[in-house]
């Protein structure tokens, strides 16, 4: 049994076989959070992953269905850290899966540098607007805004973290590529994957999937777009396979 608090649930995670505590009030995992676990590049036999901004622990969950290696979740609300904390409990996945309840900007020192294989991150998305524009609650604002984690802060502690050769994966908003690979850059991080998200087939493309290689050689490649609803309304078989594990 798994101890639920407030308007907590226990949903599955399909496609894996887990389930996931969530909280509407609090914080419920998006579908960018699944495609970035699905896209990233993972080892999977061994070696060391770190998840940055984890929220309710929803990334390394998905990434222990993908790889054995051991898997480090970072988050830096109490509350979304103990809802990560009793997921991973309640699905038997201690022995491989950690969270760390801090700020992504203290993991190099506290972890140390060039110590993972692979880093992911779902980052807060938009820029902070004044506080009469932010949203009353105070977990959604925080994992929506730039409060304690900027876009810079989030490609920096990446670089740092992942080794030479290692790869860092990132979801984020089509509108913020340029400065993404710019900073990257910056960082020594070499974008080397791109994929976009589009939430109909015609309209413009909502969410971007980057991959990126430390010290890596200039070689960047567009994979083919993914769509996520057809005309029906209904999820793309791509979608289905994705949440659910089966097209049809």
């Amino acid at each position: 049994m798994v101890e639920l608090k407030d308007d907590e649930r226990l949903d599955y995670l399909l496609a894996e076989n887990l389930r996931i505590i969530q909280s509407p009030s609090v914080f419920a995992f998006s579908l960018d959070a699944v495609l970035l676990a699905r896209f990233v590049y993972v080892p999977i036999q061994k070696g060391n992953i770190i998840d940055l901004c984890s929220g309710n622990g929803v990334i390394p969950l998905f990434l222990s269905a993908r790889s054995k290696g051991y898997i480090t979740g970072v988050e830096i609300q109490p509350r979304l850290f103990d809802m990560a904390v009793r997921s991973i409990e309640y699905n038997g996945l201690g022995s491989r899966l950690q969270m760390i309840l801090g700020d992504i900007k203290d993991m190099p020192e506290a972890l140390g540098h060039g110590n993972y294989d692979v880093v992911t991150c779902n980052p807060p998305y938009f820029a902070t607007p004044p506080k009469s524009e932010i949203n009353p609650n105070e977990h959604l604002a925080i994992a929506r805004h730039e409060i304690y984690c900027t876009l810079e802060d989030a490609i920096q502690t990446s670089s740092k973290l992942v080794r030479q050769g290692g790869k860092a994966a990132f979801v984020h908003r089509p509108g913020r590529l340029i400065e993404m690979i710019t900073l990257m850059r910056q960082y020594r991080l070499e974008p080397k994957r791109i994929q976009f998200v589009y939430p109909k087939e015609g309209k413009n493309a909502n969410t971007l999937l980057i991959e990126a290689i430390k010290d890596g050689s200039p070689d960047l490649k567009i994979e083919k777009p993914l769509i996520v609803y057809n005309e029906q309304n209904e999820y793309t078989k791509e979608i289905r396979e994705i949440l659910y594990g089966y097209g049809e």
